[in-house]
Formats: C-alpha cells, structure tokens, sequence
C-alpha cells in the first residue's frame, strides 16, 4: 500500500500547474519564467545549446553588435494537449527488457564453506584496512596531544586487536540502547550494564572515538591546502576505506533483477550517502558519497549522477528495473536509463521538467478514491492514482492498469468500520512492493544504528560504513546459510553474535561475572624509576566509601580497568565489594 507519512520525499505529491493563461499573460509570464534561474529538477542539454548560440552570436562577423532581435506579435499558435485517459482505456507498454546480468545473481562465495558472522564482516574490514584506520587513528591523537586537547593526555596507541573490539563495544551499544554513552559505564545502580567495562575503561573508548581517522591527517594537510583548485579531493578523508569497501560490496554479491535507489543521509547534513541495493534482500551493491557543493557535476544535478554512476552497465549487465523516491526521478533520467536497457519506476512530482501539465480529464480533489489517469510519451508513462491523496508515478517497466485491487479501511459515520477494495495502478502496487521490501533495512538500520552524535563528517561516515558493513554481512551469512538448509539468523541475533565475537566473548547466557585482566589494583600515583624521587603520599578518596558510606576514606589504590580509587586494606576491602556490585 502506499505509505502515506512518508511525505519528505517518498510519496510526496505536488499540485498540479494550473493551464489557462493566454495572450499577454502567457507572454509575460514566459518572460518572467526566462529571466528567473532554472531550479528544476531536471536540467536539459538543448538549455546549453541554447546558450552557446546565444553566446556565439553576440559579435558579428566584423566585430560590429548583433542586430536586435524582435519580439514577435499577434497571436501564437496553440500547442497541443493531451486528455488524461481512465483505467477503461488500453495502454500498450515498451517490448519488455530481456534480463541480461553480467553474473549469477546472488552471493558470490561456495555455500561448502563455513563462516563466522566475525569471518563475513572482515571480509569488509579486513585486518589490513583495520591496521591503516589504526596508523591514522594514532596520528590524529599525537597530533591532538601536542595541541593539548581534552581525554588525549593518557593517550596509548591502538592496534589492531583493539580496534575490533572497540567496534564491538559500538555495535554493542547499537544493540543495547542508553541515553548517554556514560551510562554503559554507570556503576552502582540497578541500572548498571557490567559488560562494557569488561571490554575497556569508559575514557579509553572515549579516547579512540575522539580520534578514529580514516586518512593520514598529514596528507589531509596538503591537501586542504588545495581548496578552490581542481587538484583538491572533497573525499580525501574517507577514501581509504572508501574505496576497499565498495569493491568488496560489489565483489561479494550480484543483485537480483529488481534495485532500489534511495538516500541514507538526511539533507541536514553536509554529505549525502546514496545507496544501490537489491530490492530482494536490502544488500547494499554499491554506493556513492557527495560531499559539500557537489549540487551539480558536469552541469546535471545531484540526484541525476549519483543515479547514472551507480546503474553501471558493465557490472550490472542489462535488464535491471530501478525503482526510486521523488528525489531521484526524473524523464530525462528515465530516458537516460531506458537508453542503456534499464528500467526504472518511482514517485515523481510534477514541479520537474517535462511531465504532462493537461488538465483535460485530470483528477481533482473532488475525484472518487481509486480513480486512474494515466499518459504515455513513448516509453515513459505518467500515472495519477486518487489514494487518501493524490499519488503521482512514472515508469519505463509497466502497463497503467492491469486489474490490480488494495484494500483500505472505511469507517462510516454510522458502524463499524469496515475495508473496501479499490482498483490500484500496476506501477504503484510495484512501487511499494519493492521499496518497501527495501525499507525494512532502513528500520533496522536506525533502530540498530551505530551513529554517534559527532559533527566531523568523515566520522559520521565511518559509522555508515560499520552498519554498512554488517548489514551486508548478515544478509551473505543468511543467503549462505539458506543454501545449506539451515536456520537463518535475524539481524538482532546476527548483531549479538558479531558483538561477542569482536570483543572475543562468548555469547552464551552465564549469570557469573566476566572480570577482565584489567581490573587489578595499581597505585593512585605515577610511579618513578628513582625511588629517591618517589612521592610520599599521595592519596584519594575511596569511591565506593564516599557514595555508599558517606565517609571518606583516603587509599593510595585504584583501579585500572574502572579508574575509580578504592579502600584496598585487610579490613576493609572496598575493591572486592566494588567488582562484586558490578
């Protein structure tokens, strides 16, 4: 069914422009449209022909101006329009497209082979690129120690092993979700979460998270020194794992013949993440990052290239159906795709370029729920649907009407409500078939996102590639694990499992406490090699006797793995009952 509070860009319906201006105001109008800049969403080739021979005609042949043109008078010849046609009229649609793929669709990897939920998310980040984010990640802290910033002073360098498990206490909280990331460190509450501190100490996740790099900071230098030339690189930040990891996405997996194209990112942001996934499944094919000004590139917008440069034909093969949101369609982009074998179908609005503006037979809000109107231009059809409101569609792929039915919910004035079955064009039962198949992963996505709030792009980006990462991850464990016959995992039950085997835990259900070697009583004072300089007494108040005792009691003892200082005296031993409570 159409979803209808989806209303930022899927499924949002705009007015149609009204027709009836003749004469002087059709002229004026067309003047004012002419000197107003072209926002709309599809920018057409022939406008910059147009201003080549504008611009190559401002000079005669011997130097002197152009004569000046005028304006022509009397009356213009009417253009022609076309009446919008019923469910009752035959629509005879574009011979089929053959499905060609370039591969077998499905997972590219034997099925005899057996893979940990850890082995399949390696396969993204593999050890290799993890060792490069660690390299950056500890330049980016001696740099931010030299400059003395907060949480850096105890700064120790991360390796590999560490990394995955910091990235298993991220996908930890993802799974288990508090208000604030000090919490899953909170101690002394019925609300305590033991586990995290199990894995490492509340300031050392804080430490990695303040200065996980994806790029050499150094050369991050020379080339923001490159701004405003065409050597600088926008995603010069993000492209070491950038690169690996769309590779991998599309090595790993060929999709099925429906795709779905559709934003990650909110327009909020200052890079938008748009994704190719199969509609099957949410599997993530490729995606493309587009980073501050990257409104227009080659004079077309946005939406246009990020669409083109994912639907590659020579990875994909021929045949494929694209469905999309309003942000992406477009006729020109439908012709475009259409040229290279691919269909497409999505919601469109009628404020863009080249859509059908007639009003002859179209539907108006008067107009009973499941009324139909349809036009087709060649291989493109335009499709009004009267829902709870208007729905507009455009499609390559589908004939308008086909008998489709849905069923909506009714409730008289007078009764019980009731459903009533109303007919449904054929590219909008499609439509949301595939794009809310599609949408399942969306939920899942931000109910188990990873996202931290940060306001360092790059940052927010490596997040994305994490939920990326294991989402692809669990849909090739499942895909592998349906072909031997077995149980499949739910994202959830995926998630626990990869948490535990990054943070190398076992994820049974124990009820005894898991104490990390961490957590070993170690002097409140720094210790010096010259016992001659060594302090005489330095001491803290003990937490545990401060908060459940009122009392306070000074120790020379803390712990490493809590950093909380505690009594650790033959008849008191605070360091005990603390772990105990934990």
């Amino acid at each position: 069914m159409v979803n209808h509070r989806r209303t930022g860009r899927r499924g949002r319906v705009e007015p149609d422009v009204k027709e009836g201006v003749c004469g002087k105001d059709a002229q004026s109008s067309q003047v004012k449209d002419a000197d107003q800049p072209n926002e709309d969403h599809d920018d057409d080739d022939d406008d910059d022909e147009l201003d080549e021979e504008s611009s190559s005609s401002t000079e005669g042949e011997d130097g002197s101006p152009p004569p000046k043109r005028r304006r022509q008078s009397g009356p213009q010849p009417a253009q022609p329009t076309q009446s919008w046609k019923t469910e009752e009229d035959t629509d005879e649609a574009s011979p089929e497209l053959a499905f060609h793929p370039a591969r077998t669709p499905g997972v590219q990897m034997s099925s005899a082979d057996t893979h940990t939920p850890l082995d399949l998310f390696k396969l993204f980040f593999t050890e290799d690129a993890v060792k490069t984010l660690c390299d950056n990640t500890n330049k980016q802290a001696a740099i931010n120690v030299t400059k003395g910033i907060k949480y850096n002073a105890k700064w120790t360098d991360v390796g590999v092993s560490e990394l995955y498990k910091y990235i298993g206490l991220i996908f930890y909280m993802s799974v288990i979700k508090l208000d604030r990331i000090h919490d899953y460190w909170r101690q002394n509450n019925i609300f305590s979460i033991p586990f995290p501190a199990t894995v490492m100490s509340r300031e050392r996740c804080r430490n990695i998270s303040g200065n996980v790099k994806m790029s050499d900071p150094h050369k991050d230098q020379e080339n923001d020194k490159k701004r405003g030339t065409p050597e600088h690189d926008s995603l010069f930040q993000a492209k070491p794992l950038l690169d690996t990891f769309r590779t991998t996405c599309k090595a790993l997996y060929h999709p099925h013949k429906n795709l779905v194209m559709h934003d990650r990112t909110s327009a909020t942001n200052n890079f938008r993440l748009f994704v190719l996934a199969d509609a099957s499944n949410g599997y993530i094919v490729d995606f493309a990052v587009f980073t501050g000004k990257h409104s227009r590139h080659m004079g077309r917008k946005v939406s246009y290239d990020a669409v083109m440069s994912l639907v590659d034909h020579s990875f994909l093969g021929s045949g494929y159906h694209v469905y999309m949101d309003s942000f992406f369609t477009s006729p020109k982009l439908f012709r475009a795709l259409h040229g290279q074998n691919v269909g497409a179908c999505g919601m469109h609005s009628y404020a863009i370029k080249n859509c059908p503006r007639s009003t002859s037979n179209a539907l108006t809000k008067s107009s009973d729920r499941g009324a139909i109107r349809w036009l087709r231009d060649g291989p493109l059809l335009f499709v009004k649907w009267m829902d709870a409101e208007e729905v507009s569609v455009c499609s390559t792929i589908h004939t308008a009407y086909t008998g489709d039915t849905v069923q909506r919910p009714v409730k008289p004035r007078n009764g019980a409500s009731t459903t009533e079955t109303y007919p449904c064009p054929s590219p909008v039962v499609d439509y949301n078939k595939y794009m809310d198949g599609v949408d399942v992963s969306d939920p899942l996505n931000q109910y188990f996102a990873t996202l931290h709030k940060t306001m360092d792009w790059n940052r927010k980006l490596f997040f994305h590639f994490l939920d990326m990462a294991a989402r692809n991850a669990c849909i090739i464990y499942n895909e592998l694990v349906a072909q031997r016959q077995q149980t499949p995992l739910t994202y959830k039950a995926f998630m626990k499992e990869l948490t535990a085997q990054l943070c190398e835990v076992s994820n049974k259900g124990t009820h005894h406490k898991q104490v990390s070697s961490d957590h070993v009583p170690v002097p409140v004072a720094k210790l010096c090699p010259d016992a001659r300089r060594q302090p005489k007494q330095v001491r803290h108040t003990c937490v545990l006797c401060r908060k459940s005792k009122g009392k306070r009691h000074h120790t020379a003892w803390r712990c490493k793995g809590c950093d909380v200082s505690l009594c650790l005296l033959l008849g008191r031993n605070c360091f005990e009952e603390w772990h105990k409570a934990t």
